[in-house]
């Protein structure tokens, strides 16, 4: 029986695809969380074979809640299952040890296989983004970078972002021009929304 968590901040598409994977004899669903700080506990709690889980999600993105399970359960295998199909996010998901990455409208039988293939210590990755995410390169954004922009992606000011982030006002300003230089951007917001499209952030 391959013992699965499922971690996805919308209920319905969480419930969908618990609903899903039930119907499957040789799965069993253990754990559903709709945070990524929820991952970890609920990991350690039922001890799954494969964890399922979104990019986007409140409190820990999946792709940290990902490298943080890979040190805590090291034996769970991690798929990213998003809508957002980004060179950006699968770069930085294989960096954090996913071995699996599919977008929400795949087939079903495709995610099930996927969570069979994964639990059999196989790699799932869509040929079409693996072939997008090495033309496209790495982010070339700092940690600092991401950081700023993503509190830019909520309509934050200069102000809003250094109290945030416990950074000085010009320290925010520094990093947002960088940022803005790297992605050929006009505007903060501008750099923000180039940077979430590549899945940079």
């Amino acid at each position: 029986m391959i013992r699965v968590l499922l971690a996805d901040d919308q209920a319905l598409v969480r419930g969908a695809l618990a609903s899903m994977l039930r119907l499957e004899s040789d799965i069993e669903v253990v754990a559903e969380v709709g945070s990524g700080d929820e991952v970890g506990p609920a990991a350690l709690r039922t001890r799954p074979d494969v964890a399922l889980m979104d990019v986007q999600m409140p409190g820990k993105d999946g792709l940290t809640a990902a490298a943080e399970l890979g040190e805590l359960l090291p034996s769970c295998k991690v798929v990213v299952c998003t809508t957002f199909g980004r060179p950006g996010y699968l770069t930085r998901a294989m960096a954090a040890g996913v071995v699996g990455f599919v977008v929400k409208d795949a087939p079903p039988e495709h995610l099930v296989d996927a969570v069979r293939r994964a639990a059999a210590g196989l790699r799932i990755i869509d040929p079409g983004l693996a072939s997008e995410a090495r033309h496209s390169g790495t982010s070339p954004l700092t940690g600092r970078e991401r950081q700023v922009l993503a509190q830019a992606l909520d309509g934050g000011t200069i102000t809003d972002i250094a109290q945030a982030l416990h950074l000085s006002e010009g320290t925010v300003r520094n990093h947002v021009s960088s940022a803005m230089a790297k992605t050929t951007a006009r505007t903060r917001a501008e750099a923000a929304r180039i940077a979430e499209e590549h899945g940079w952030l």
